[in-house]
């Protein structure tokens, strides 16, 4: 590939939490995105943080060489090194952290950090159609469950959030309860799809503003399956999951619906993990439809935690010349 000094080509590097991925991105278009998931979790209903950092340095250089490879780039054509500094689980975050600050070191060129919740909302400037500013992103994922207010790639507003747990949370403990595994979200999602959502009824929270709260609607599926058993909860699955789930769903809808329209910005895009909910796209769609919104949701590799998302972070940060010092650390809890 001919380069020259105008190029930008960023390696970006994801470990915030079980998912070791490498991008490379030039000018802006993804060359490569590498994800390496972590299979072990499953076993223990959920992420063990110790197994998650180990096995992030068993994979980082494998999948960091193969997403150079894959880009047909050679390192010493790289301008910068990007990673996720946060939030994240500490161990995960220190590996991806450390490689990228010696690779940088070795290069002799810039270090970038990036927000992980900041980059699921660039994720949208990966592939057309881009969305335009303002607009309010809806990101939603095991760890955050948020409303922000995009005013450009670089200046983001965090207008609402979880009171407790985040919606990914609430799917993962929910199949949990219900017998589903790890990871619980798309199984909900499955079931949910050959069931009736207006079979059973729980709870929707009601928060002031842009506010989310999940831990009661988890506690009264709880509730509902310690009341019924468990002969009946095998019977009737199906329309048990389409039911919570749309409970969720219709949260996470009319909270959105109402900073649109408090807002008058008919621009709304979705992201983080849980925006590959099937059930929650289609959600979404119909009331785009209604509301004459432009609705935006990124391709299936970039909902879920991958590198090219940090990529184009990494790009909009480059151009800026925000780099990072060599002495940065992680931050488990960074925000917007």
């Amino acid at each position: 590939m001919p380069l020259n000094t105008q190029n930008i080509v960023i390696l970006a590097i994801e470990s915030s939490c079980d998912e070791t991925s490498a991008a490379v991105i030039y000018n802006g278009k993804m060359l490569s995105n590498i994800v390496a998931s972590q299979i072990i979790h499953e076993q223990y209903g959920g992420v063990v943080p110790e197994l998650a950092s180990r096995a992030h340095q068993q994979d980082i250089v494998r999948v960091v060489n193969a997403a150079i490879v894959e880009s047909k780039i050679q390192k010493t054509d790289l301008s910068a090194i990007a990673f996720t500094r946060g939030p994240g689980l500490l161990g995960s975050l220190l590996v991806g952290t450390s490689f990228a600050k010696a690779f940088a070191l070795g290069l002799d060129i810039p270090l970038i950090e990036i927000n992980h919740m900041e980059a699921h909302v660039l994720a949208h400037f990966i592939d057309e159609p881009k969305p335009n500013f303002p607009f309010l992103c809806l990101t939603v994922s095991g760890g955050h469950t948020q409303i922000v207010l995009v005013k450009s790639p670089l200046d983001m507003e965090v207008l609402g959030e979880t009171a407790d747990d985040a919606v990914g949370e609430a799917f993962d403990k929910g199949a949990k309860m219900l017998g589903l595994g790890y990871p619980g979200g798309p199984k909900i999602d499955q079931h949910a799809a050959l069931g009736n959502p207006g079979a059973f009824e729980f709870p929707i929270p009601e928060m002031p503003g842009y506010s989310f709260s999940f831990s009661g609607v988890k506690t009264s599926l709880l509730y509902f399956i310690q009341k019924h058993g468990q002969e009946f909860v095998t019977e009737r699955l199906n329309d048990i999951c389409a039911s919570y789930q749309q409970t969720l769903i219709t949260t996470l809808v009319r909270k959105i619906r109402k900073a649109a329209k408090e807002l008058k910005i008919k621009e709304i895009a979705i992201a983080g993990g849980v925006s590959a909910n099937k059930g929650l796209r289609k959600a979404l769609q119909i009331e785009a439809e209604k509301q004459r919104w432009s609705l935006y949701i990124p391709d299936f590799q970039y909902c879920t935690d991958n590198a090219g998302m940090i990529a184009i972070a990494a790009h909009f940060k480059y151009i800026e010349k925000e780099f990072s010092h060599q002495q940065v650390s992680p931050m488990p809890r960074f925000q917007i």
